[in-house]
């Protein structure tokens, strides 16, 4: 039975990425997720670029991209190559996400990754090394889709309704909105609004900015985050919005 469409609670170190992933700027920020790991051995990475599955060339991009970036840190870095549903349901690909210690997903198009891993043994795979204490980044789409609903904000910024799709809630009540800074830079402050006033019932807004990102570092009960790079991060709950610098935390 696959696990895709369930909400469920966080239970571990997951980080959710403005942009940035791959480049000097996530250093700390990377550091610190493999930190957190607790193993004797070299930390195991799996690097995952489905969301850019349909941008040409982009998924080996980002994958070598991956492989340099953490093989500086000292990892043992696996890039998966699942770009389709076909890669998803494959059992050889599940075989090679098993038993991580960290999962990276790189950006694209949020409502693509999520259409390609739900209901996969892919997916489940990943999930099931999550709750058994791997830690789960996402950057751009990687992380707009771990939370209960993905933007289209495309859509919305060319003038059509705004779109709010379900997606993998392992963030739940939470939908993010990656490159925060230069979003807001460009939508036309009525627009905006419009997006907030549309989102679904009892979700919160997380604008999260370049090069920046918002970390789960504790405990379930405690649901301590941490706001890690060189930006900031927006909160957007009941119409009101916060903003925390780098270095403060907050709860979710």
């Amino acid at each position: 039975m696959h696990r895709a469409n369930v909400q469920r609670a966080m239970s571990g170190t997951i980080a959710l990425v403005g942009s940035g992933e791959y480049t000097n700027a996530m250093n700390t920020t990377d550091r610190y997720l493999l930190d957190t790991i607790s193993s004797v051995r070299k930390k195991r990475v799996v690097i995952l670029p489905t969301a850019s599955g349909l941008e040409q060339g982009m998924p080996q991009r980002w994958n070598n991209m991956g492989v340099k970036h953490f093989e500086a840190l000292d990892a043992e870095v696996t890039p998966v190559m699942l770009v389709t549903r076909e890669d998803a349901n494959n059992p050889k690909v599940a075989a090679a996400i098993r038993h991580a210690d960290l999962y990276y997903f790189s950006g694209g198009n949020p409502q693509y990754v999520v259409e390609t891993l739900r209901d996969t043994p892919a997916w489940d795979a990943l999930v099931d090394g999550y709750e058994q204490g791997a830690v789960l980044a996402g950057c751009s789409a990687g992380a707009m889709m771990l939370g209960s609903y993905t933007l289209n904000v495309r859509a919305a910024v060319s003038g059509q309704p705004p779109q709010w799709t379900p997606a993998f809630g392992l963030v739940p009540g939470l939908a993010v909105l990656p490159h925060f800074d230069r979003i807001t830079a460009f939508i036309e402050p009525d627009t905006f609004q419009q997006m907030l006033a549309s989102a679904p019932e009892g979700i919160v807004v997380i604008g999260v900015d370049e090069d920046t990102a918002l970390v789960r570092h504790t405990a379930p009960d405690q649901s301590n985050w941490i706001i890690m790079g060189q930006q900031t991060v927006s909160v957007f709950r009941d119409g009101e919005r916060v903003v925390y610098q780098a270095g403060a935390t907050l709860d979710l």
